[in-house]
């Protein structure tokens, strides 16, 4: 398997593009807090991971590309799931997108009104 084949898998099994970075044929373009990597090792072979939190952590080295994306994708598919997950449809998505956006705003608006800001005159 090479990195291309990889990328296939995970997405026939629905593991979202965001989980992982495989630079050259899936770049995460915003980075989250921690997501699972697969990059060519400056000292030749594969190594594969887990960035989190800017350190690279649970870091496997390999000799051969498919070495590495078989661990990466082992890793992928062992990843702890929260009840439910990857069963929202992109409106459901939506909505608790909105839904988290009020709840937000009327935290802060609360928080003003308990706690205005010292206004310099």
């Amino acid at each position: 398997m090479d990195r291309t084949e990889l990328v296939r898998v995970l997405r026939a099994e629905q593991v979202p593009d965001a989980l992982y970075d495989i630079p050259g044929v899936r770049d995460i373009e915003v980075q989250p807090d921690a997501y699972y990597f697969l990059r060519p090792a400056p000292d030749g072979g594969w190594v594969t991971g887990l960035w989190e939190r800017s350190v690279d952590k649970d870091v496997s080295r390999f000799a051969t590309e498919d070495e590495a994306c078989q661990d990466l994708l082992a890793k992928l598919r062992a990843r702890p799931r929260p009840p439910g997950a990857g069963q929202e449809t992109v409106e459901e998505l939506l909505a608790q997108n909105e839904e988290l956006r009020r709840q937000a705003r009327e935290e802060v608006e609360r928080a003003l009104r308990e706690h205005p800001p010292d206004q310099e005159t």
